[in-house]
């Protein structure tokens, strides 16, 4: 008996996690292991299923997708990633592939391109939504870079972009330190850090700065 290939879904819109676990469920090569609900919730559960294949969505609270491959890519390189978003700009793509996405595809692809993107990437050949793809080819693969090296955005930590992205969402000081399990004082140094960096002095002006790098959806 072939062994089925284990999938985690990461999406936290409900309808839609439910939508694809019963679209990849109807093939018998793929068996749907676990759910995530945000960046974190995935790092826990490939961490706990070990699956052949994360799905996973790049705007989600608490910790996008595109933290979440990094973080999930160090510890298990061997695991399987594709990217499925409605981000079509430049930036998004890059970023998705520098932390390690093997593929990335389109939420309006079809159920015909979505199965072809999942067996290449399982079969070790990443995949691109011909949508991206040209992009990729103009940019990517030529080796050039649209976010400039020394924009305001590349000098953030890995941590404060964390932290911005909980303040844009509205949670407070003690809440973010619950979060990522930090004091309040070392989330008041990441708060002041951010606003020294972007130039801002408030939560507002965060926020705003967090949902046009793609953080947060407004």
């Amino acid at each position: 008996m072939i062994r089925k290939q284990k999938i985690v879904i990461a999406e936290d819109h409900t309808i839609l996690r439910e939508g694809l676990r019963s679209l990849l469920s109807s093939d018998e090569k793929y068996e749907i292991v676990g759910e995530a609900e945000d960046g974190r919730d995935a790092i826990r559960c490939v961490e706990k299923l070990i699956p052949d294949l994360l799905l996973i969505d790049l705007s989600m609270p608490r910790m996008n997708g595109i933290e979440a491959i990094r973080d999930i890519k160090k510890r298990h390189p061997e695991i399987k990633i594709i990217a499925l978003t409605v981000h079509k700009t430049e930036e998004y793509i890059l970023a998705a592939l520098d932390a390690g996405a093997d593929g990335y595809v389109l939420k309006d692809a079809t159920h015909n391109e979505l199965m072809m993107a999942i067996s290449s990437v399982l079969s070790g050949k990443p995949y691109l939504s011909p949508g991206v793809s040209e992009k990729v080819i103009e940019g990517y693969l030529e080796g050039r870079r649209t976010l400039k090296a020394g924009s305001t955005w590349d000098t953030l930590s890995q941590r404060e972009r964390e932290v911005l992205k909980l303040i844009a969402e509205g949670y407070k000081n003690k809440e973010i330190a619950d979060i990522l399990f930090i004091s309040i004082k070392t989330v008041e140094k990441h708060r002041s850090n951010l606003m020294k960096k972007l130039g801002l002095h408030n939560a507002a002006a965060l926020t705003a700065f967090a949902i046009e790098k793609g953080l947060i959806t407004p």
